[in-house]
């Protein structure tokens, strides 16, 4: 079963982590769909339907994104509002995210500590997974990388890439 890694991060070409999360998931691009949200659609017009439909095919979900201010990018956040549509997502006949395996993969510019008191990347998340778990969807253990912007080790971004594959893959 292919899993489907929703990637949303505004300067990819210039991320440490994420791009390595790229690059190590291409090694398994039999087992994942990478779904690139800024280059697939510059202009930010993204094509309902299209998503949806990319959705209905994995049952598995990864959304990869850099958390930006204690949040997730605005381009998710109009991802989540324009794809996840009422009557489709929730609301009457709208199931399509019922049973669907949600994970995020979050990388951040701050270490461990930062988000050691009150300010965990699961309440920060919180929203998110809240919006999930009311359209039916089991919500994963998330993949995370603190520290990106102290300049890590290759050593520890590349041991950090491996889990993240596998953990998707086990």
């Amino acid at each position: 079963m292919k899993h489907l890694v929703i990637v949303t991060h505004p300067n990819i070409e210039n991320s440490i982590i994420n791009k390595a999360w790229i690059n190590e998931l291409n090694l398994i691009n039999d087992q994942v769909t990478i779904h690139q949200l800024y280059k697939e659609y510059p202009d930010y017009k993204i094509d309902i339907q299209k998503e949806q439909e990319m959705i209905l095919a994995h049952d598995n979900i990864i959304f990869q994104f850099p958390l930006h201010w204690f949040n997730i990018p605005f381009f998710l956040k109009k991802w989540i509002d324009e794809v996840m549509a009422y009557g489709w997502a929730f609301g009457p006949n709208g199931d399509n995210l019922k049973n669907k395996k949600i994970r995020f993969a979050v990388s951040t510019g701050g270490d461990a500590d930062a988000y050691a008191s009150g300010n965990s990347i699961d309440e920060l998340l919180k929203s998110l997974s809240t919006t999930f778990l009311y359209c039916g969807s089991e919500i994963l253990p998330s993949h995370l990388f603190y520290g990106a912007g102290k300049e890590p080790n290759l050593n520890e971004i590349n041991k950090n890439a491996k889990s993240y594959v596998k953990i998707i893959t086990e």
